[in-house]
């Protein structure tokens, strides 16, 4: 023991002290690399064991396919070799293996083995035929059961993505979303049409982060410019004759929805321990529900609640930021759907339903969202030649209504004194006529108003 102790506090005080390294001039590189050595466990695993790799990442290459990162846990892997990847159940013959130095470098050996990190190409035609998280076996020795903790990607944010500017082609931007999706599988899109924006698609999102930026690549990097309806969540419901269904967009639902279920998510949130009462007031009027409390340091705290994923979509982030004065951080994950208290909203604009500003809310907000929903309508659709009627409904009843007055002619301008019963008859022709107008007229709600009013709201 005696000769062990100066071993043992070399080592003590090896691993306890930093090593003195700088990137920008290139000091203690080396050093590092030791420790990693010394310090970092090497990989576990077994050689002669049947092939398991995991999928870390993927890109598309427009000359060879999917190149897909691994990680292979045990076994090897080989060029020629037919593999499949357990998720999908697809097979593919590899054609090359190699090794990031950060550079893709090929190994001539055609070999990636145990406890190694490389990529691999098989001729991949789609990134969903290799999602991140899955499991590459052999065909010839299978294993019998994949790596833990894969997770199919899913939407879990809708929106509507409709261009602004009528001379950009519908299909410029199904070719842009396509593009996208070589490069970001968890994408997903289907055509829809509405009534005020034209042609456009209905794309799903891992969350609003991604939406964000998905949006922001379409506008960069291939110069479109878009409308963007209110972000949704899918929503469970069941008709009247007791069928389920699943929706993620609001205008689709059916008015005979009843027993409305949607996501929860599980929502962290820390912070300096001042906020704490103001972070509480806005979790509870956001239907929350407070789940754990506990200090993470001194003075900060963790809040933990479960809270629907729709409440964090309208600007939550931005609320939380502005009550701890920028030192509040959040994050959140799904949890399960619950049922809830749901109604589906209606606006609309001189009889008619305007599709795009449906939306999914809890029975205690209905009359604030559409009388707020109405007020701001009210500013932006101009005066007609009829008297237009805004109205927000819930299963075809009224619960709020307001209208824009008509423009007016003074058809009594010309009539200097006279008989009264003359301007009588004159203003009950103008009354028939308007009346005529309000029941054939259509009032079009236009693509900047829509905008406008959904920015107002969300």
């Amino acid at each position: 023991m005696a000769r062990l102790f100066p071993f043992i506090i070399y080592w003590r005080i090896r691993i306890s002290l930093p090593v003195r390294a700088s990137a920008k001039f290139g000091i203690g590189v080396e050093e590092i690399l030791e420790e990693i050595v010394h310090l970092i466990p090497p990989p576990q695993g077994q050689v002669d064991a049947p092939l398991q790799a995991l999928i870390f990442d993927s890109y598309f290459d427009p000359y060879r396919g999917v190149v897909v990162f691994i990680r292979v846990r045990n076994g090897e892997i080989r060029t020629g070799m037919k593999v499949k990847f357990m998720a999908t159940g697809v097979e593919h013959v590899v054609e090359q293996v190699g090794i990031l130095t950060p550079d893709e470098v090929v190994r001539t050996s055609g070999v990636l083995s145990c406890g190694e990190v490389g990529f691999i190409k098989a001729g991949i035609k789609s990134l969903h035929d290799a999602p991140v998280g899955d499991t590459i076996t052999g065909c010839d020795n299978p294993t019998q059961s994949p790596l833990k903790g894969y997770k199919p990607a899913k939407s879990m944010v809708f929106c509507g993505l409709y261009p602004a500017d009528s001379s950009v082609l519908f299909e410029n931007l199904r070719s842009a979303l396509e593009k996208l999706s070589l490069n970001d599988s968890s994408i997903s899109f289907q055509p829809e049409s509405s009534s005020v924006l034209g042609k456009g698609f209905r794309v799903g999102f891992l969350g609003m982060l991604h939406m964000e930026v998905v949006k922001e690549r379409l506008k960069r990097e291939y110069e479109l410019e878009l409308l963007t309806s209110a972000p949704s969540v899918v929503y469970k419901f069941r008709n009247l004759k007791g069928e389920y269904f699943m929706e993620s967009n609001p205008s689709k639902i059916p008015n005979d929805a009843r027993h409305f279920e949607e996501p929860y998510v599980k929502l962290d949130i820390v912070c300096p321990d001042q906020y704490n009462g103001t972070i509480l007031d806005l979790c509870q009027n956001h239907r929350a529900s407070l789940e754990d409390m506990r200090y993470v340091s001194k003075g900060r705290i963790l809040l933990k609640f479960l809270i629907p994923l729709a409440e964090v979509l309208t600007n939550f982030y931005d609320q939380v930021k502005s009550r701890t004065r920028g030192f509040g951080s959040m994050d959140y994950e799904f949890h399960s759907y619950r049922s809830s208290d749901l109604v589906k909203l209606d606006i609309a604009v001189a009889g008619d339903v305007v599709e795009g500003l449906s939306c999914v809310v809890h029975r205690d907000q209905a009359y604030s969202k559409g009388k707020e929903i109405i007020e701001k309508l009210k500013k932006y659709i101009p005066r007609h030649q009829f008297k237009v009627v805004l109205q927000a409904m819930i299963s075809a009843k009224v619960i709020a209504s307001d209208f824009i007055q008509p423009l007016r002619k003074d058809v009594l301008a010309k009539c200097y004194g006279g008989d009264v019963s003359r301007k009588k008859k004159l203003l009950e022709r103008q009354k028939e006529g308007k009346e005529k107008l309000r029941q054939l007229g259509k009032v079009r709600l236009s693509p900047e108003a829509f905008a406008a009013v959904v920015a107002q709201k969300f």
